[in-house]
Parts: structure tokens; sequence; C-alpha cells
């Protein structure tokens, strides 16, 4: 019997599709960086003070939180095509927003305009499991992987960008901080245009259209793998293991341009150490893949962890002074945040059927959002009540919790399954 996977990789756009994916993802990936690089400084800038310079990374995060939502609607109903060219087109309508909000020194605008900006941050992501719609299950997490490690050039040639952006902002009477939004603007605008234009066949619909074809060919009359209780605690899990990811990764990566200014480095200093961050969060993103589908979702969700674990404890020790050691602990966070997005992301795309894929997909999007809105805002406060090093031991510390868990799920996926149900469903090992 021919699986409704093995089927679906055969179909001759997989490869066209995976090509649009990485040149869109190359193009918004200069979009991502200018909120993380510059956002919490403009915040500060604008409102004189650090307790609430977590908040932008917050806005922006709550802004992807909404936006996930609707764009896994729009793609279970329309396709992948028109909620992930959707999304891109409001991240460059928010990004234009913060640069009117900082021209005229507007706070109430920035905050409405980084909401709108954070669509763009939840179509980059969301993007990834289009990726993986016509990949067999053995090769899944290596064909998110690759769309996301398109991310990479984009995001570390942007905040790179930080110092003549914001020279060509003052140039046009734009304060400088705001320059980095001009590019974000654009960026997401081209990446739009991309998708619009060229993502046909839509990968998800083309799935759906297979999985629909082969389930009366095949006479399999069980139900669909979403509506299984053991699937459903999966999808949970996986979840679960991005959602802490995410929220570890946005509290510490928030915080460390302002711990680094406010020990005398300068935006530039700290710009490249964003781009080591952001580097380390896509670069590896090949390995990651490479790793899950080799050695098990469940095992590379553990080894999450603990890189974020040793992230936040290099961090937390590093010498103020150091950039070399606040880089590697940035380089830190952003590998474990690979290695659990990558695992979470397969275990929740195994587990889920193309008939209700992307709405669950948006779903754990929307969690994983208010995680890292949640990671941003509580930063700043923590930051200010006590210190980065104190952020950066809790962070780490969370990071680990939900080692028991995975441990459990890990020796139930080892009960013996049948052949072609091992086969179709690699989701634990």
């Amino acid at each position: 019997m021919m699986t409704t996977a093995t089927a679906a990789a055969l179909h001759p756009a997989q490869r066209r599709i995976l090509t649009v994916l990485v040149t869109a993802q190359i193009l918004s990936g200069a979009g991502l960086a200018a909120g993380i690089t510059v956002g919490a400084l403009l915040a500060e800038d604008m409102l004189d003070t650090t307790g609430l310079s977590g908040l932008p990374s917050a806005l922006f995060t709550a802004g992807s939180a909404a936006a996930a939502a609707v764009i896994g609607r729009t793609s279970q109903h329309r396709g992948r095509r028109t909620g992930l060219a959707a999304g891109y087109a409001a991240g460059a309508l928010g990004a234009l927003g913060v640069v009117v909000a900082a021209t005229i020194d507007n706070v109430t605008l920035l905050f409405i305009a980084l909401v709108i900006y954070g669509s763009g941050t939840a179509t980059n992501l969301q993007a990834r499991y289009s990726g993986a719609d016509l990949a067999t299950p053995a090769h899944r997490a290596r064909a998110l992987s690759t769309v996301l490690v398109a991310t990479t050039l984009g995001a570390v040639v942007g905040p790179n960008l930080v110092t003549p952006l914001g020279t060509l902002a003052r140039s046009w009477n734009i304060p400088p901080l705001a320059g980095p939004f001009l590019l974000a603007a654009v960026a997401y605008g081209a990446a739009g245009i991309v998708l619009w234009s060229l993502l046909r066949p839509d990968p998800l619909l083309t799935a759906r259209t297979l999985a629909e074809a082969d389930t009366p060919r095949s006479g399999d009359s069980t139900a669909a793998p979403s509506s299984s209780v053991d699937n459903r605690r999966l999808v949970l899990l996986g979840a679960a293991v991005m959602v802490l990811a995410q929220l570890v990764m946005v509290a510490i990566m928030t915080m460390t341009p302002i711990h680094m200014q406010h020990h005398g480095h300068s935006v530039g200093a700290a710009g490249a150490v964003i781009a080591i961050h952001i580097a380390s969060m896509y670069l590896p993103s090949p390995l990651s893949g490479f790793l899950v589908d080799r050695y098990g979702r469940m095992p590379i969700a553990a080894a999450s962890g603990l890189t974020l674990l040793a992230a936040g404890l290099v961090a937390a020790f590093a010498p103020p002074q150091s950039v070399a050691l606040l880089a590697i602990a940035l380089g830190l966070l952003g590998l474990g945040w690979s290695l659990g997005l990558v695992s979470g992301t397969a275990i929740i795309t195994d587990n889920t059927s193309p008939a209700t894929r992307a709405k669950t997909q948006g779903l754990v999007d929307v969690t994983i959002a208010i995680a890292g809105a949640g990671g941003g805002l509580a930063s700043g406060m923590i930051v200010a009540a006590g210190s980065y090093t104190l952020l950066s031991l809790l962070g780490g510390l969370l990071a680990v919790a939900l080692l028991p868990s995975i441990k459990l799920a890990t020796h139930t996926r080892h009960t013996p399954q049948p052949d072609d149900q091992r086969a179709s469903t690699p989701a634990g090992h």
C-alpha cells in the first residue's frame, strides 16, 4: 500500500514549492530582524524608561499571535499562498507604521504599528509548515528546516545594517532607530509578492487532495490522526516544546541589547551579537532537521531544553564587558530554539491530518506567540526589579521543565506498531 505521504512526495511541484518558499524567506528575514535589533531601544528612547523596554517585543509577538490564528484559518480555507501573502502584506504595513510613529513621536501609533508588524513574524514562522506539506514523514523535518534556514541571509544582514540605515533615516529626518523598519517594510512586501505570484500549486491544498484521493484506494477506515487521543497528547507536547523554547529565547534575547548598552557597548556591537543569535536560530536548521529525522523527535526536543539551559547559564555569568561570551550565550540560545522549533513542528505535523492541519498549526503558533509576548514583557520587568543575570538563570531553568514529559513520551512511543503505521508516523523515534 502506498501511503498518502509517500504519494505526495512524488508530486513534481515539491521542489519548485521549496524554491519559492526559500526565496520569500530570504527576503522576509531582513524584516524579521528589525524589531528584534532596535525595537527595545526605540521604545526605551520614546518612553524614557527601561522597565517598559520589553514592551515592543511583547506587542509584536502579541500581534503575531493574532496573525497566526488568522493565517492558519485563511490557509485552511484558501491555501498557504493566500494566508502567507496576506500575512507579509500586513507586516509591511506595520513596519511603515512604526516609522511614521517614530517620526511624529506618537507612542500610541507606535504600539498599534508594532502589533500589526507582528504579522510578519507570524508569517515567517508559518511558512515552515508549507515546506512539510508534501514531504514524507522520514524527510519532513529536513523539508521544513530548508525553509527555516533560508531566513538566515536576510536576518543576519539586517542587524548589521542598523548603522547605515540609521544614517539614511537621519538624512530623511526620521529617527535613526526607525531606519531598520524601512528595510522591514520593503522586505516583507517583496516576500508577499513572491508568494502570491509564484506559490502554485498550493502545497496544503495539493496534500489535502492527495490525502482524500488515497483514502478510498487504501480502504483505510480509521479516524484522522488528529482525532486520536495519543495524537492529541503528542500535539500538545510538541506545542509545549516550542512554547518554552520561544518564551526563553525571546526573554533573554530582548534584554541583551539593553544589558549591553547599559554597560557601555554601542548599538553596532549589540547588532552584531543579535546577528550571531539570529544566525544560530536559522543557520543550523538543516542540522536540526537531519538530527530530528535521524534520531527522533523526542531526543532532539530534550536536547533543545539542555541547550537553552546552557545558554542561560553562560548569559548569567558572562562578564558584562565580554561581547564574545554574550555572543556565545546568544548563539546557544538560537541553537536551542532551532532544535525545539524543528522537533516540535515535526511532532505536530506528524500527528495532524491535511484536513485539519493548517487550523491546528495556526492555533499552536498563537500559543507560541503569546508565550513570546509574555517573555518579552516580563523580561523588562525582571531586569528592572532584579538583573539580567536573574532573567538568564530563570530562563535556563524553565527550559528544562519538559524533560520528564519528553522522557515519558519517548517510552510510550516505543510501544510496537504495525509496520505500515510505523512507516507513516515516526513522531517519537
